[in-house]
């Protein structure tokens, strides 16, 4: 039998559709996150109050990221998850635009405490406090070709959750 005579059965695809968008809306989050981690455990950048913040929606976003994978990539159970990953994944960029916002100066910023472990003497007290380290929001760490982190999460995820919801919703006719 020749290559020619063999039936040819289509190859998934993981370039568009469902497939891509699940997975995309796994190591998306996955990457950010783990830059965040990496920077602040490996480079040694405290983060702020409002970098906590960014933080909760990819953690929620590879949650239903991973749950979406238990369902066959053209269920409406998986794109539903992969679309409430999508929309976990643009409230984090949606709070980095807002941070980096903050950071430019274009919105005033949040005033917070850090809560400090109860119990223990003065002493105790003041030395939490003394070498807790202060990290402004108004204030950019690091940045890359000039956008702050805060705005590289924006730019990523407010892009990646519409790449999400385009791929997702396209297959499906939508």
């Amino acid at each position: 039998m020749t290559d020619a005579a063999l039936p040819r059965q289509a190859a998934p695809s993981f370039t568009g559709g469902m497939a891509f968008a699940r997975l995309f809306a796994l190591l998306l989050p996955l990457a950010l996150l783990g830059g965040a981690l990496g920077s602040q455990y490996l480079g040694g950048l405290h983060p702020c109050e409002m970098c906590y913040w960014q933080r909760w929606p990819h953690g929620a976003a590879i949650v239903l990221a991973v749950l979406a994978f238990t369902a066959p990539a053209d269920s409406p159970r998986a794109r539903r998850l992969t679309l409430l990953a999508a929309l976990s994944i643009a409230v984090s960029g949606a709070i980095g635009a807002y941070h980096a916002g903050v950071e430019a100066g274009i919105f005033e910023g949040i005033t917070t405490c850090t809560a400090l472990a109860a119990g223990g003497s003065t002493a105790d007290l003041l030395k939490q406090i003394s070498r807790a380290p202060l990290v402004r929001c108004d204030q950019v760490q690091f940045s890359v070709l000039g956008v702050s982190m805060a705005g590289w999460n924006a730019i990523l995820s407010l892009g990646g959750a519409a790449l999400i919801a385009w791929l997702a919703l396209r297959e499906r006719g939508a």
